[in-house]
């Protein structure tokens, strides 16, 4: 009989960490099932989703509001059916609004549940690691300053690395990435990461193709290189092109590829989330940038507790690239402090020496970490598969006299 895992992912981010994951328990546990909500990185590595991810990718809490019927129905129905089923174990994968809820009622009934990506208690809201703790079995963080956090608050927690760390190679991959873009050296590369959200999309399309159009005053040669994640965000940002006046600008729009594209670029503009990190892990100088609605913001930034916004920043506990967030989030800023990259080769340099750093410390076989993380729950069934697979060594001989 197969050991049927219930998962739980949000975004695009959430559907790369969920792959890597599956993946690392079916090395010990061929047979294991996964069902719940996936995206499609997560249905390739074998998992069953009974709701579009997409459902569940929504940011800021004016959004939420907009969307919470829908999204406290989804979370109603997939708990109910999650009772009745009893998987083996329930694993989420980041979406803490969504699935910390879920978690604590599962828990509550005796199924295991392991959280996969911490909230950002060290951001902002720090109390919530009490609720965390109520909810969850064990949690699986991906940064190393995470874990102490877990550890003092007498929560099970283990450092498993990002798994980005792991699929992003150890090397710079430039000029490849410009040969496999068809990118000539006449002008600069900059890579444009509005968000993976339709909503966000909506509050940086604008934005992001007015600071190319400051950027191409300046440069004309610029190209501009951006990865959308889906079909309709693809459409979206091509329309505000057009919107804006700015189809004669050389706009490559890429349908996914964020890492090919930031490989290949000299700068990014990266809206403020894992695409940061991705940056910094592709070794490309960038700009952070955010916008959200102002209650969205005037309500996070009361319950903030670091100066930082982009992962690089935080990871590095300083400010090694800049910040221009909502108001300060104009198209002449954004621009400006693009150029000021592309005209400071030494800067550059040396800012990619930290990236690699940092990729280096996030680096830790990060597949080999979740499984044994995951082991504990998975034990019995795993130690049977490996009982049955040395039975069959031992007849294996017999068999064929």
């Amino acid at each position: 009989m197969p050991l049927r895992i219930a998962i739980v992912a949000g975004e695009a981010s959430g559907d790369l960490l969920g792959s890597v994951l599956i993946r690392a328990v079916r090395e010990r546990v061929p047979e294991a099932e996964f069902y719940g909500i996936a995206g499609p990185k997560m249905i390739a590595a074998g998992a069953t989703t009974l709701y579009p991810m997409e459902k569940l990718s929504v940011r800021g809490y004016v959004e939420v509001l907009r969307r919470l019927p829908e999204l406290l129905r989804i979370r109603s129905e997939l708990g109910r059916r999650l009772a009745a089923d009893r998987p083996a174990l329930f694993i989420g994968v980041d979406a803490p609004d969504f699935n910390l809820g879920l978690e604590a009622k599962l828990k509550a009934r005796g199924i295991p549940v392991v959280h996969c990506v911490s909230p950002s208690i060290w951001a902002w809201r720090p109390e919530r690691i009490h609720s965390i703790g109520r909810s969850v079995d064990h949690m699986l963080c991906l940064f190393p300053f995470e874990k102490p956090l877990y550890d003092r608050a007498g929560i099970a927690a283990t450092y498993v690395g990002h798994p980005l760390a792991e699929a992003l190679p150890p090397d710079a991959q430039k000029d490849g990435s410009r040969t496999r873009l068809r990118l000539g050296g006449a002008g600069p590369a900059i890579a444009l990461l509005p968000g993976s959200r339709q909503g966000e999309l909506e509050q940086h399309a604008d934005l992001f193709i007015e600071t190319a159009k400051r950027i191409a005053q300046s440069r004309p040669g610029a190209r501009f290189l951006v990865p959308l994640a889906t079909r309709e965000t693809r459409d979206y940002f091509e329309s505000r092109i057009y919107a804006r006046e700015a189809h004669e600008l050389q706009f490559t729009i890429l349908f996914g590829h964020a890492t090919l594209a930031l490989q290949a670029a000299d700068v990014a503009l990266v809206a403020s989330g894992t695409a940061t990190l991705e940056a910094a892990l592709a070794r490309c100088p960038m700009v952070i940038t955010y916008r959200i609605p102002r209650l969205s913001y005037w309500w996070m930034s009361r319950q903030s507790v670091i100066r930082y916004v982009g992962l690089p920043n935080i990871l590095a506990g300083e400010y090694i690239v800049p910040e221009l967030l909502q108001d300060d989030a104009t198209p002449d800023n954004l621009a400006q402090a693009l150029c000021n990259w592309l005209e400071n080769a030494a800067a550059r340099e040396r800012l990619q020496e930290r990236f690699a750093r940092m990729h280096a410390a996030l680096r830790v076989d990060s597949a080999e970490r979740i499984g044994q993380a995951l082991l504990p729950f998975l034990a019995p069934r795993a130690h049977g598969f490996a009982r049955q697979a040395e039975s069959d060594a031992d007849l294996a001989p017999v068999r064929g006299r």
